[in-house]
C-alpha cells in the first residue's frame, strides 16, 4: 500500500517527549511518521539510527500508521536490513549516495519494505528514470541544513518526475514544507508531504497536521 498524506518528521520533535509527540500527530490523523537518518558524511549532521525506529514502532503500528525511513547516508545498502528489522515500513535511499542504487532498491524490497529513491535539488529528475521504486522523494531544499526556504524550482521538477514515473508510485516532498508549499506541491503531483518544524515547531502540532492535510486534499 502506497504512502499518502502528511508525514511528520520526528527530527524536529522534542526527543525528551518523543512518544508523546508521536502520539499527538497520530491522534491528529497522520498515518506516516518520517525518520531522517543522517551520518555526518553524506550530509553534515548526525541524527538517529535504527534504535529510534524500534522505540516507536509498536506505537506507530498500533495506530495503523507507517514508519518511513529516509537514509541520508553513504552506502545505504549496508543498513537496510537493520532498519527493516527495527520496524521500518518504507526505506528511501539517495541516488547520489551509492553506486549500487538498483541493488539497494532490490534489497529494500527483499527486506519486506516499500522502496524509495530520493534526489537532491541539483540532481535532474531524469536520474530516477532507470530504476523502479514505490516512491520518489524530491528534496525541496538541500538535505542536511535546517532553516532553508522552499526551492521554487521544485514545482517544475515535481511535474517532470510525475511525467516520468506515471500515476502509480508515490511522490514525496521534503524541505520547507508547510501549508502553502504543500498545496503547491500537491498540485504538481506530490502525494506525501514531509513536515518537521511546520508541525513540531508550532505550539499546536495537531492543528498543524490538520491544516497541512486539508491544504493538500484540495
Amino acid at each position: 500500500m502506497a504512502l499518502k498524506g502528511i508525514a511528520p518528521s520526528i527530527l524536529a520533535a522534542d526527543f525528551a517527549r518523543l512518544g508523546e509527540e508521536v502520539g499527538t500527530v497520530l491522534a491528529a490523523g497522520a498515518r506516516v511518521i518520517h525518520v531522517d537518518v543522517m551520518d555526518g558524511h553524506f550530509v553534515p549532521p548526525i541524527t538517529m539510527g535504527d534504535l529510534v525506529v524500534k522505540a516507536i514502532a509498536d506505537q506507530v503500528h498500533e495506530a495503523n500508521a507507517k514508519i518511513d525511513v529516509h537514509l541520508m547516508i553513504e552506502r545505504p545498502e549496508e543498513q537496510i536490513r537493520a532498519f527493516a528489522k527495527a520496524g521500518a515500513d518504507s526505506i528511501t535511499v539517495h541516488a547520489e549516495a551509492t553506486p549500487h542504487l538498483h541493488y539497494a532498491l532490490q534489497a529494500i524490497k527483499e527486506a519486506g519494505c516499500l522502496s524509495g529513491v530520493a534526489i537532491n535539488p541539483g540532481t535532474p529528475a531524469e536520474a530516477i528514470s532507470a530504476v523502479q521504486a514505490d516512491m520518489v522523494l524530491c528534496m525541496t531544499v538541500n538535505p542536511g541544513w535546517g532553516g532553508q526556504a522552499f526551492l521554487d524550482s521544485s514545482i517544475a521538477k515535481l511535474q517532470r518526475i510525475r511525467e516520468l514515473i506515471g500515476d502509480t508510485p508515490a511522490v514525496q516532498v521534503d524541505g520547507g514544507i508547510g501549508k502553502e508549499t504543500a498545496a503547491r506541491c500537491a498540485a504538481a503531483g506530490a502525494t506525501v508531504f514531509v513536515a518537521g518544524t511546520a508541525v513540531f515547531g508550532t505550539q499546536n502540532p495537531a492543528a498543524a497536521v490538520k491544516a497541512i492535510s486539508t491544504a493538500t486534499n484540495g
